[in-house]
């Protein structure tokens, strides 16, 4: 009961699809790489989904009722981390990379992301805390003890997972929150551009937590292995995707903001400026902290689908 996409077939050959489709190489029993639920290929139909990095490529399976069969572009760290994950051999927990951040819900993963645009200032380190060595985002800049200019400053994006209830439905978001003040990249500016960055990317602002943000076309949230690997937006020329935000590694989910996403197969992704959100230890105080944001008019989101359909 396998589904072999064409782009699948393409990249793996006519000989490896038929075999699978005849149940040849099909592994029976599986975890969904989407929802990380058990799945049986002889039980229930079930997608082929190939993750291809530059030099490897790794073929996983998925219910098809979560994601359609396809071929997932994925730089080549990803995809090893999508291996460690599957063979057991991740390194130290993933909440070794934020030790300070509370467990319920996951937060301040050490990402890097992307805005078109000139290439920024190269940054010095932040002294800011951050969960983990990563690459700037965007310049931004502290006043100087003297008269010397502003010195551009690293900062990162801190991403937490938490289930919001929106009306009455129950729904997986995801916010992010810069550890810094970000600016327009090639700007000289002292002002936070994060928000404006945002809109211009189709962002919407946020003013009711009751209703939920509205689609962001070309945007969709990569997750792979039942972890958080990336958001993606369009490519700008088209083309595949490319990440906006992506963990430096792959970011753990908890099974009822899994179970959220299996059920409505999108993601709420909120953004408030540095300092606007913090650190919440429950997903009350995150709604909290949200309303607020929003009622100050300093929240934008969007409603993404996972990738690929």
């Amino acid at each position: 009961m396998l589904d072999v996409s064409d782009d699948v077939r393409a990249e793996i050959g006519d000989e490896e699809a038929d075999r699978l489709l005849a149940g040849d190489n099909a592994p029976g029993a599986y975890d969904c790489t989407s929802c990380r639920t058990p799945g049986n290929t002889e039980q229930e139909r079930t997608s082929t989904v190939l993750f291809v990095g530059q030099e490897t490529a790794v073929l996983a399976f998925a219910h098809a009722t979560c994601v359609p069969s396809q071929v997932v572009a994925v730089s080549e760290d990803q995809l090893r981390g999508a291996v460690r994950s599957i063979t057991g051999e991740d390194g130290a927990p993933p909440a070794a990379e934020a030790s300070h951040a509370p467990p319920v819900p996951a937060a301040a993963y050490a990402s890097t992301s992307y805005f078109p645009g000139p290439a920024a200032p190269a940054p010095a380190p932040s002294p800011a805390p951050v969960p983990s060595p990563v690459s700037p985002v965007a310049a931004s800049h502290t006043p100087a003890p003297s008269e010397h200019a502003p010195v551009p400053q690293q900062a990162v994006l801190g991403v937490t997972s938490g289930v919001v209830l929106v009306g009455q439905e129950a729904c997986a978001a995801l916010v992010v929150e810069p550890t810094a003040p970000i600016i327009r990249p090639g700007s000289t500016g002292h002002g936070d551009e994060f928000l404006q960055l945002l809109s211009e990317q189709g962002f919407a602002p946020v003013v009711d937590l009751g209703r939920p943000p509205a689609p962001n076309p070309g945007w969709s949230v990569l997750l792979a292995m039942g972890r958080l690997h990336a958001v993606l937006m369009p490519a700008p020329g088209g083309g595949r995707p490319v990440a906006w935000w992506q963990a430096h590694s792959p970011m753990p989910l908890s099974e009822g903001w899994r179970s959220a996403v299996g059920r409505s197969q999108k993601v709420l992704v909120y953004a408030a400026a540095a300092g606007t959100i913090g650190t919440q230890p429950r997903e009350d105080q995150l709604r909290a902290a949200l309303d607020r944001a929003a009622a100050r008019g300093a929240l934008v989101g969007a409603s993404m689908p996972l990738a690929g359909t």
